[in-house]
């Protein structure tokens, strides 16, 4: 259902069952899947692929340009996954010529209120970002990641599936796979065992990750020689590898383990 009030431009492609609520604004080249809800004010931009059971909420802008002086007009995208929800107010930036010419955010998502995702970034599926987080150019968001609510993150950070960042942090490191991240300047605060018991990890897992953390944070090793002795000490598993896998591949480096103040 297609409110009077809302201007769609002809040449959008928007599935036959998508509602789009009054003053909304959609350009063309514009690709709107089954089962949408597009709330009013909304200002979806040229380049914008959304998928089936959406829901966008007033005053989100998706697909703008990139806020990137490199940027020269090149054909680029915003593609969002099915059953995601963008709140009040997210801003949304499409890709650039330097990546993949995308930013691309996966199923099963809530970006809440006030977020901004810049060009470039790849969020995975099942992610919550929280009310005025602030992603920069060139972010990688791995699956079942939970992002605390005004938490900044630099660019070409990557965070790692099932991580949980909290609230307020500044993200200048990677953040690898399994783990919590608090305090400033950001550190390992423990492995995400409550978030891993409610997607199914056995307990058998669980302790392995920790014992995988212990080793890489806690041993007194420095990063490289960790990883060796984790590979050496540890039996090779899906968990095992990813996480090394991660650091090996870390472009920024990773967070450190917690320490303690002198004092």
């Amino acid at each position: 259902m297609n409110q009077p009030l809302a201007y769609i431009h002809p040449e959008a492609k928007i599935a036959t069952n998508v509602v789009v609520e009054p003053f909304t604004t959609i350009s063309k080249n514009v690709e709107i899947g089954e089962g949408t809800w597009i709330g009013p004010n909304v200002t979806i931009m040229e380049g914008a692929r959304i998928g089936k059971n959406c829901q966008i909420f007033p005053g989100a802008v998706i697909s703008a340009p990139p806020q990137d002086l490199k940027y020269k007009g090149e054909p680029s995208t915003v593609s969002i996954g099915d059953n995601t929800i963008i709140r009040e107010c997210v801003t949304l930036n499409r890709g650039t010529a330097l990546d993949k010419n995308t930013t691309a955010i996966g199923s099963n998502c809530l970006i809440m209120a006030y977020v901004h995702v810049a060009h470039d970034c790849i969020i995975g599926n099942n992610v919550i970002v929280a009310n005025g987080v602030q992603l920069a150019g060139h972010i990688v968001v791995h699956d079942h990641v939970f992002i605390g609510g005004t938490s900044a993150v630099h660019q070409f950070v990557s965070i790692g599936a099932h991580a949980m960042v909290s609230g307020g942090s500044l993200v200048r490191k990677d953040v690898p796979p399994f783990i919590k991240a608090a305090r400033e300047p950001l550190s390992y605060a423990g492995v995400n065992s409550i978030g891993l018991r409610r997607r199914g990890f056995s307990n058998e897992q669980i302790t392995d990750i920790q014992q995988i953390y212990r080793i890489l944070f806690m041993s007194g090793l420095n990063t490289a020689s960790a990883v060796e002795k984790i590979e050496i000490d540890l039996a090779p598993s899906s968990e095992r590898d990813e996480i090394v896998n991660f650091v090996r591949n870390s472009g920024r480096g990773i967070i450190k383990g917690y320490q303690r103040d002198a004092d």
